[in-house]
């Protein structure tokens, strides 16, 4: 049986603006290569989706690390959320309605780990208590706006694990209490 995860980079004071938030460290950027190398699938709402949708296409300019993060992202099957998208792009499957029907079904077929990136997904898969473990993956920064790492009110958790993942990064992992 899988594992549904949530898990993001966010500052100190819980936002998850990418692109305010410092540029990841080789070593944490390795992180999230070898993380997504080993995820059974990812489960996208629709605006993290097609940010994502940046590593589809290579890029003259990457460095090996960015093509083998974009391998990566590419193999693993993808599940879109979203009720306004008509198409979306290779191994991903567009998801409209019965959320909670697919992700009860990808936890019974498949083994190790699905990734839920987007913090409204995840409140909404949280509400219906699919949710087995939170991993937040805080940075140096402050921001004091945004998008926050937790879309509504937050569940009630139990810690289970620190990890420092480079010398600025440290991920707080939590499961639901």
């Amino acid at each position: 049986m899988a594992k549904l995860i949530f898990g993001m980079n966010l500052s100190l004071d819980g936002y998850i603006e990418y692109m305010e938030l410092p540029a990841p460290s080789p070593a944490l950027f390795r992180h999230w290569i070898d993380h997504v190398r080993d995820l059974a699938g990812s489960v996208y709402g629709r605006r993290m989706y097609e940010t994502m949708r940046y590593w589809d296409e290579d890029r003259p300019e990457w460095s090996a690390e960015q093509h083998e993060f974009a391998a990566a992202w590419r193999r693993q099957p993808k599940w879109v959320v979203s009720r306004s998208l008509k198409s979306v792009g290779p191994n991903a499957t567009l998801v409209s309605d019965d959320i909670e029907a697919l992700i009860r079904g990808l936890k019974a077929q498949l083994a190790g780990e699905i990734s839920v990136s987007g913090p409204e997904l995840a409140q909404n898969l949280t509400d219906l208590g699919l949710i087995d473990e939170y991993r937040l993956y805080f940075h140096p920064a402050v921001l004091g706006r945004g998008t926050p790492f937790f879309a509504g009110p937050r569940p009630p958790l139990h810690f289970v694990a620190s990890d420092l993942i480079d010398k600025d990064t440290i991920r707080l992992t939590y499961v639901p209490a």
